[in-house]
């Protein structure tokens, strides 16, 4: 005779199942790649995946497979209007090429069967919009791990459990409705990239070739000649490293307001980022979203003048794609 908890298993299985054809699908629509004729005019919207040097992988918002973009000195990268006010220095925008931002890329097919482009546009509500909806999926996956423990420990009393999943599961989306809705608003108040607090450092597919931390004196965003230094031998090592990318965090101590804090940290993001175009020979193409990241992530305790000091500071780091000499 069926009992209550053999449904229960076998509807589990059934779910899983489901759930793994659908990632094989997916996996296997990531691994198809568009390729361009060259010579012809060709156009491309989707998410940012990965970016090495100067070649960007987007995933296809329709197709859901992926094609790369090659970004050029001639490339003109422009923002849509938009809410969110993404960086108050606006002549960075080629800067903003980072993972999980959707972008629209125009065209030409080159012999690397790449899209040349020569215009991308992208739209900062969109970004923040994703923000929120991923921090929905995180919650979501929290919730539905707990709810999968509870079944498990339930499986004498499937019934008990299943009541119990189905609980679990409605405080998943509630969690998913709060954490998007917080995303949202929190995003829409602040820039979209320091809000997400995600440096492209901390992912997966990135490793950490060099780095320099860049001080400054109370209130002051101006390079000293050490600080110069300092971005010279960088953007040195950067010029001979094949597929960079440069990633600058800028901070501040919490002496000041809030408000100030964040600006100081984004002048002092932007005077290297600067100094590195003008100075360092680096395109700004390969620096990505210098960002200012006001008070937090503070190196040393703000309680004392020294600890302030090294708090006062912007993180340059030198960036290569894990996948270098394999597919991007």
């Amino acid at each position: 005779m069926k009992t209550v908890s053999d449904s229960f298993r076998r509807a589990g299985v059934q779910k899983l199942c489901a759930a793994l054809l659908t990632v094989i699908t997916l996996a296997s629509l990531a691994h198809a790649q568009t390729s361009f004729t060259s010579g012809q005019k060709a156009k491309v919207r989707g998410t940012i995946m990965s970016r090495k040097g100067d070649l960007v992988k987007v995933q296809d918002t329709k197709t859901g497979t992926s094609a790369i973009v090659k970004i050029t000195d001639d490339t003109k990268i422009l923002r849509n209007k938009s809410k969110v006010l993404f960086r108050r220095h606006q002549d960075m925008d080629v800067t903003a090429m980072v993972p999980g931002l959707t972008i629209t890329a125009e065209g030409v097919g080159n012999s690397s069967n790449q899209l040349e482009a020569s215009r991308i546009t992208f739209s900062p509500d969109e970004f923040a919009i994703q923000v929120a909806q991923q921090q929905q999926i995180d919650a979501n996956n929290r919730a539905t791990a707990n709810a999968q423990s509870t079944a498990n420990q339930g499986v004498n009393a499937a019934g008990a459990a299943q009541s119990s999943a189905d609980q679990a599961q409605t405080t998943a989306n509630q969690a998913g409705s709060m954490a998007q809705a917080a995303g949202t608003v929190g995003v829409m108040n602040a820039m979209a990239v320091q809000m997400v607090n995600k440096r492209v450092s901390d992912l997966d597919d990135y490793r950490t070739v060099a780095e320099a931390a860049i001080f400054y004196p109370n209130g002051q965003s101006t390079l000293d000649d050490a600080a110069k230094a300092d971005l010279d031998k960088l953007a040195a090592l950067a010029l001979s490293t094949d597929g960079y990318m440069i990633e600058i965090a800028g901070y501040a101590s919490r002496t000041g307001t809030k408000a100030a804090n964040q600006q100081l940290s984004e002048d002092r993001a932007a005077a290297a980022a600067n100094y590195l175009r003008n100075h360092g020979n680096i395109p700004m193409r390969r620096i990505v979203a210098p960002a200012g990241y006001g008070a937090t992530h503070p190196g040393a305790e703000n309680t004392d003048p020294q600890g302030r000091e090294l708090n006062r500071r912007v993180d340059v780091k030198l960036l290569v794609n894990k996948g270098l000499n394999g597919a991007l």
